[in-house]
């Protein structure tokens, strides 16, 4: 009952709003629409186009023919999921009519017309796509940081983006020394799963506390709160005696890594670590700023109603490389904000207009392997507004003082909604 009521939330909720004039009406020629990125904003993106419209011709470029999430993968670190378990193939993309092609995308020109219609996109491969409206979802990069860059990812996981880096991580925590104490080093926001890296905490903690007794995870925070606190703090305080959370006040933000010697540095402070794991500052990713979509920001800003860049027009931005002022940087919210956009551009090659959206999101965040809680929001975008808003009594954040079998049944909801989104986006 479960599993059937939130897989047809996922694939409606996020739509509403934009698709409540459909069907779409078939016209003559294949109006051509391209995907890149094969998250959870792009594929959703590929997949809901081609559902709303079978007429038009989709392509979808993800340079990887797997795709780790980073839901869940937090759950690898405490030993109750494998990394198998999150990646997700794109083969049944084509049972839905999508064309994939794994390719490097190397250069976009947007379009010269009108509404920005007839852009290329260029691969590494040789090849070229011509678009009529192209659909981005690039997903973050990294920011320059004293003492770290990618050459020092092998040395200091930053696990931020799911696969390798997972796998690397969970390798130094098995090989961690009892007695040796682990370091999360979490961004200055705005960052990708604003609960990530205290999720991340909780599942290192509870593998310490179960193989490695003596160690204790330290947190070394840019930021005086985060998202969740109370719930997390709470529940930390039930299950934990190994985790130690530094605000930016008591001297908390990393000025400086080195990592050779898996230390992190603050203003007053030296800490080396068994395993050190530090996030750093983010910004969209480097195809973003490549095809001229941010702006000062390092973000790519958008039209709210369509996630239309305000820069270039013809192409459209998702997930967490765009300004969605007023929603989180989520995998959920980029699976919502992904069936708005498929729907303004199914609408948009036939000449159409689209309607006043409404998104969704979702986020479970675990404790321990039977302790979870969430948040849930609907959002809608007022006519004139600057930013998407929460619909009035809509979802809402777990309870404090919630009893142990709530928070149990919070944590097989958080599979069965990982499950059903996933077979909502790659299924």
């Amino acid at each position: 009952m479960i599993r059937n009521t939130r897989r047809n939330f996922l694939k409606t909720a996020g739509a509403l709003g934009a698709v409540s004039a459909l069907p779409l009406s078939a016209c003559q020629g294949a109006p051509r629409v391209v995907v890149i990125g094969g998250g959870f904003g792009g594929a959703t993106a590929a997949k809901y186009v081609k559902m709303f419209d079978p007429g038009i011709d989709v392509t979808l470029i993800e340079v990887n023919k797997t795709y780790a999430t980073c839901p869940l993968s937090n759950t690898v670190y405490g030993g109750f999921h494998t990394v198998e378990e999150i990646i997700h193939g794109f083969k049944p993309m084509a049972g839905h009519g999508v064309k994939v092609v794994h390719d490097l995308v190397t250069r976009i020109t947007p379009g010269k017309g009108a509404a920005g219609e007839g852009g290329k996109v260029m691969t590494k491969g040789g090849k070229t796509f011509e678009y009529d409206r192209l659909i981005v979802s690039p997903g973050i990069d990294f920011k320059s940081f004293p003492g770290y860059g990618p050459a020092e990812h092998g040395l200091v996981p930053h696990a931020w983006k799911a696969g390798p880096q997972t796998t690397l991580l969970r390798k130094q925590l098995l090989a961690l020394e009892d007695g040796q104490n682990v370091i999360i080093c979490p961004p200055p926001n705005p960052f990708r799963c604003p609960p990530g890296p205290y999720e991340r905490t909780s599942m290192v903690a509870w593998y310490l506390k179960n193989h490695k007794p003596k160690s204790k995870v330290i947190v070394l925070d840019a930021k005086e709160k985060f998202s969740k606190m109370g719930l997390f703090k709470e529940g930390w305080a039930q299950h934990y005696t190994n985790i130690e959370w530094v605000a930016a006040s008591k001297d908390g933000t990393v000025q400086r890594v080195d990592a050779k010697t898996r230390t992190a540095f603050t203003e007053f402070g030296e800490h080396k670590a068994g395993v050190l794991n530090f996030i750093p500052p983010q910004t969209a990713a480097k195809l973003g700023h490549d095809a001229g979509l941010t702006d000062k920001s390092g973000w790519c800003p958008i039209h709210l109603a369509t996630f239309e860049s305000k820069i270039h027009k013809g192409i459209h931005v998702l997930g967490d490389a765009a300004i969605a002022s007023g929603m989180p940087k989520s995998g959920n919210a980029a699976n919502t904000q992904a069936k708005v956009c498929a729907a303004a551009v199914a609408r948009a090659v036939r000449g159409q207009t689209s309607g006043a959206p409404k998104t969704t999101n979702t986020c479970y965040s675990y404790i321990t392997p039977e302790h979870a809680m969430s948040v849930t929001a609907v959002y809608e975008l007022p006519a004139g507004a600057k930013k998407y808003t929460k619909v009035k009594g809509s979802g809402g954040l777990s309870p404090m003082d919630a009893g142990r079998e709530f928070r149990k049944l919070e944590a097989k909801n958080a599979w069965g909604w990982y499950i059903n989104i996933a077979e909502d986006i790659w299924g």
